[in-house]
């Protein structure tokens, strides 16, 4: 029996060893994920870095209708944009108003709803919507003739201030005066052919008659007050002048076919202030290239979207190049063969 107790008592004490032995290995083997090196883990479960994700912004466009010289203006400002900020830093939130006056104010209020980061106000109409509407947001302004004109801003000093800047496409009206007397000597009775309603046109009218006045010629203003009356306008102006000259005026930019088939088959010459419109129904024009002023408009908004700049200590931007250009197929179908020095415009 001692025996017996002896062996049982031996046995139960190599199974207490065996089991402390097992849990000791157990203890000091560590779970396999917990060996596993840093660098092993997955990356999402990696902290993010604030200062790699790339700032991105958005910019509201209203653009008073549709025509080229506006198209041009909206499609070099977006490509400065990208060309400085990346193609993914900007998305847009963009508006037509189709050449109506009440739809640029529903449009710019839009975007200020929306809260954008910048509005470009492309032309007279949604650059004062916009300066009604918000006194926060960013403003840039292009395709304006004149802001003082535009804003009623009676002591202008190259600066309007607040949150709006921009870039005027505003062409020297004296040399277009002269240009009109380089080409048309003997000419009496020049028609100046706008819409009441778009002040920058009122604006170059008042400023270009005095130059041409001073020259000897006899000018008489032709206000039209929309797309409407214009058919009727210009030929009322046909019939009194020798020579027609329309500013930039929007409205006969989107509408020139209007023009040359009044003007045209009764021989009337139309010099233009902007080359969409020479291209429509002009001989010539001084032309800029809206293209280029969108550029730098562009450039102006990815300075000031960044911080690098201060829009209300920003100047107004001019065109600096100006070049001589005409219609090669409404001259020879006029008979006028004009100096050497003019481009002529790409008619495709």
């Amino acid at each position: 029996m001692k025996k017996i107790l002896a062996i049982l008592l031996a046995a139960t004490m190599l199974l207490a060893l065996a089991a402390c032995g097992t849990a000791a290995d157990t203890a000091t083997e560590p779970p396999a994920d917990e060996t596993a090196p840093a660098s092993e883990a997955p990356a999402s479960e990696a902290p993010a870095d604030e200062g790699d994700a790339a700032e991105t912004y958005v910019v509201g466009i209203c653009q008073q209708m549709t025509h080229v010289a506006l198209d041009s203006a909206t499609e070099g400002f977006k490509a400065a944009l990208a060309d400085i900020l990346g193609e993914d830093a900007v998305t847009y939130s963009e508006g037509n108003a189709g050449g109506e006056q009440p739809n640029c104010v529903t449009i710019i209020d839009g975007l200020v709803s929306e809260g954008v980061d910048l509005i470009l106000a492309n032309a007279t109409w949604p650059l004062q919507a916009a300066a009604a509407a918000t006194a926060d947001i960013p403003i840039l302004g292009t395709s304006i003739t004149d802001y003082a004109t535009a804003l009623n801003i009676d002591d202008w000093t190259g600066t309007v201030g607040g949150n709006i800047s921009g870039t005027s496409d505003l062409a020297p009206l004296d040399q277009q005066a002269a240009m009109i007397r380089e080409l048309f000597p003997d000419a009496a009775n020049i028609g100046l052919l706008y819409c009441s309603g778009e002040p920058n046109s009122v604006y170059q009218i008042e400023t270009i008659r005095g130059y041409l006045e001073d020259m000897g010629y006899t000018c008489e203003a032709y206000a039209f007050t929309d797309v409407n009356d214009l058919s009727s306008v210009t030929q009322t102006a046909c019939d009194a002048s020798d020579v027609i000259y329309v500013p930039t005026d929007n409205t006969v930019a989107s509408n020139t076919g209007i023009v040359d088939n009044i003007c045209q088959p009764a021989g009337v010459p139309v010099v233009a202030g902007e080359e969409g419109i020479a291209k429509g129904c002009g001989v010539a024009t001084l032309s800029i290239s809206y293209y280029d002023l969108g550029v730098t408009t562009g450039k102006m908004a990815a300075q000031i979207l960044t911080g690098e700049a201060d829009i209300s200590s920003m100047p107004i931007a001019y065109a600096e190049n100006f070049t001589p250009k005409y219609n090669p197929v409404i001259c020879e179908a006029l008979g006028l063969t004009l100096p050497e020095n003019y481009v002529a415009i790409d008619m495709e």
